[in-house]
């Protein structure tokens, strides 16, 4: 009886030792070797992956930071400052701060400014709205107001408000994660450092906007005749700012009678 119990037993015990011999081989034959720097730095970043840096994500970028010298290491939105330093310090590299950036959103079509053109019963979403005809509201280019983009903020910092998305720039780090998820594309990234923005994103001529929307921007282009500095233009019906020129010193605000342009406090 004994016997018959040794055997398969010991039939066993021999397969998991050939088993365990053929995968330790085959660990140490297919092993991937792995860059110490590169996983150090990897370590280092925040871990969002929402590619504001240019790259997929965190680990691509901490391989480029590694492996070519011309990769800047404060291209880390999320980590800001502090993450870039750190992996300076780890590469022996200077030192360079990183650039703040904050999102915005361009639309002021609060329900007291505009309408609502259907009653939408489907499932509760920005993309799902967007695909049936083309959102519930009078302007085809405002917020559709079901947050999509507020369920991809790691950071809690955006939230609906009056029926749009509303940025806490407090809390807000650019990493980018709303700007991809907003079917719209009417959330933006900017500097820290700049102080206006157009908050619409209507291309509909002056005349329907006024109809559909009292707070869109109508492209009556006095921003454009009162700007010194040659950095705001009216474009496809609204006016837009090139970053590289404006010096923020606020006439385009002081001229807009929609007041759609908007200042971003210190």
């Amino acid at each position: 009886m004994i016997v018959e119990y040794i055997l398969p037993i010991s039939i066993v015990v021999v397969i998991g030792i050939v088993a365990g011999i053929m995968l330790t081989i085959a660990s140490k034959v297919m092993a991937v070797e792995v860059n110490e720097a590169v996983h150090t730095v990897h370590q280092l970043l925040p871990g969002v992956n929402c590619g504001a840096c240019g790259f997929s994500g965190c680990e691509e970028y901490a391989r480029n930071i590694v492996d070519d010298k011309t990769v800047k290491t404060n291209l880390c939105t999320p980590g800001g400052s502090e993450v870039a330093r750190k992996i300076s310090e780890v590469l022996g590299i200077q030192f360079e701060a990183a650039v703040g950036k904050r999102a915005i959103v361009k639309c002021s079509g609060t329900p007291d400014k505009t309408n609502f053109v259907m009653e939408y019963e489907g499932l509760q979403s920005c993309s799902a709205n967007k695909l049936f005809y083309r959102g519930r509201g009078a302007c085809h280019n405002a917020c559709l107001g079901y947050g999509d983009c507020v369920t991809v903020c790691e950071f809690d910092a955006i939230h609906m408000v009056d029926e749009i998305a509303h940025i806490d720039k407090n809390k807000c780090v650019g990493c980018g994660m709303c700007v991809t998820k907003c079917p719209n594309h009417i959330i933006k990234i900017i500097p820290d450092t700049q102080r206006y923005y157009v908050k619409c994103s209507s291309t509909d001529p002056g005349g329907y906007t006024r109809k559909v929307c009292s707070a869109g921007c109508i492209a009556c282009k006095k921003c454009e005749k009162v700007c010194e500095h040659d950095a705001i233009h009216v474009k496809n019906n609204y006016a837009r700012f090139d970053l590289d020129k404006c010096v923020n010193c606020g006439k385009c605000f002081e001229v807009c009678p929609v007041k759609v342009i908007q200042y971003i406090p210190e």
